[in-house]
Formats: structure tokens, sequence, C-alpha cells
């Protein structure tokens, strides 16, 4: 992989993991549509940790706020405080996508290998984000999640690790379809994203760096971690912005575009 490959799959993996077009299918379908080389395990971990970094860059203040609300509901033994509730929801909201990917590991790693099926299941992203929007009541905020929302949307979390399924826009949409107001259902979505992250990416980051090879690919992984924390600081602020008074229906729309555009590709090359 070059550096101009790199700064563009770390842009695309920056821009998708926050609006709900799936990065897993970006990373997927663009080198293949460009004839490039598979990006790899090392550049995928790397730069999901570039998202990562977008994700603490923008809620640093909240994640310490939840740390000690947590911390603190432990040693007092209550939920009274509103954060020390929000945390405990984020953390049984993580719980399924970690266990549906640990048992289903190999069956979500052998999609990533079908780009018809990606493209099928961006369709399938599409056709979720625009139904949450026309169903969708957007009345209750942040302090009205329960225990059952964060289940709920812990779910769509783990389905998710599909690529084509967008993760932020599954988590999205069932909060919406659970009468979330939109920004407050980004908002948790991407709190959400963080312990995730970090757990998806800490094995193959100690694969990679055990790697002989890793001083090699030092340049277009420094390259494509940049362009992905930088890309995907630029789009959570512009996704919180657009969310005030945004619909989803103008993300549903290219995620049926890209899948059909993408599908007939695939059908047209056999």
């Amino acid at each position: 992989m070059n550096l101009v490959q790199a700064l563009v799959l770390g842009i695309v993996q920056g821009a998708t993991e926050f609006i709900p077009i799936s990065s897993s299918a970006h990373l997927v379908l663009v080198p293949w549509l460009l004839d490039w080389p598979e990006p790899g395990l090392a550049f995928s971990t790397i730069v999901h940790w570039g998202t990562l970094v977008a994700v603490l860059a923008v809620f640093w203040r909240d994640l310490i706020a939840l740390a000690r609300a947590w911390a603190r509901s432990l040693v007092e033994r209550n939920l009274d405080q509103a954060q020390a509730r929000l945390a405990w929801l984020i953390i049984v909201g993580t719980l399924p996508a970690a266990l549906i990917g640990f048992l289903w590991q190999d069956f979500f790693e052998s999609l990533f290998s079908s780009p018809g099926r990606v493209a099928a299941l961006l369709l399938v992203t599409g056709t979720i984000l625009a139904i949450s929007e026309w169903l969708g009541k957007r009345q209750r905020s942040m302090g009205d999640l329960n225990w059952l929302d964060s289940v709920l949307i812990g779910l769509a979390q783990g389905l998710a690790i599909a690529p084509g399924i967008s993760r932020s826009g599954a988590t999205m949409a069932t909060g919406l379809l659970r009468g979330v107001k939109r920004e407050t259902a980004a908002r948790y979505s991407f709190l959400l994203a963080t312990p995730i992250i970090l757990g998806a990416g800490l094995l193959p980051l100690t694969e990679l760096f055990r790697a002989e090879a890793v001083g090699v690919q030092l340049p277009p992984l420094v390259v494509g971690f940049l362009a992905a924390a930088i890309s995907g600081y630029l789009c959570i602020r512009f996704l919180l912005a657009y969310l005030q008074r945004g619909r989803l229906y103008v993300f549903a729309i290219y995620c049926w575009l890209a899948g059909i555009v993408s599908l007939t590709i695939f059908l047209m090359r056999g």
C-alpha cells in the first residue's frame, strides 16, 4: 500500500465510521472498486484506533465525568447520579457486541471477502435508516434512556460487526425507533463506540507490533492513522450539528445508491 492509498482509505475510515454509511463496507468496496490491494489487518486496526482518538478528542470531558461517576457508584453502591447511570448503560450496551463478536467471529470475518454481500448489506443499512427516520418519535433525551434501550442498541451494535451494516447507523436507528431524539441517539452511539473500538483493537495491535514487517509498513500506517483521526473528528462535529435539524434520509439514499452501484459492478465482473 502506498501513501496516497493510505491517505484515501484513512479519510474514508474516519468519515464513514461516524457518518452512518458503514466504514467496514467502504474499506472493502473502495479498494475492490479501484483495484487496490486489500488494506490488511494491520492497516484496518490502526485506522480504527485513529477513529478512537477522534472520539476521545470530542468527548474526553464526558468520558472523564462518566468514569468518575461510575467509580463513585461502585463505592456508594447507588445509581442516583445521572452520569453514573449513563456509564452503566454504556457498559451494558457494550456486552452484546462483545458476545456476538466472540461467538460468530469467523462468520463475520468471512463476509469481508465478499464484495457482493457487503454491497447488499449496504442496502439493508439504507432501509434501516429510512424506517427509523420515518417511524421514530424523537421525544426522549439522554436522561430518559433505560436498560432495555441499552440492550437493544447494544444488540444493534453487535449485528453491525457485519461489513455493510453501519455501526453508527444501526445504533442511531435503534435509538430513534425507541423514541430518542436524533442528537441524543448520535451522542450515545459515539460514547458506546469507545469501549468497543478500544477492545476490538487491543489484540490486533499487539500482534501488529510483534510482526517483523511493521517497520516497512510504518509510513502508510502513520498516514492512515492521522487521516482517520482528523476526518473522524471533523465528521463527529459535523454530524452532531447536522442532526439538530437534518434527517437520516440523505444517508439512506447514499447507502442505496452505493449498494446498487457496487452490486451492479460485482455482477458485471462475474
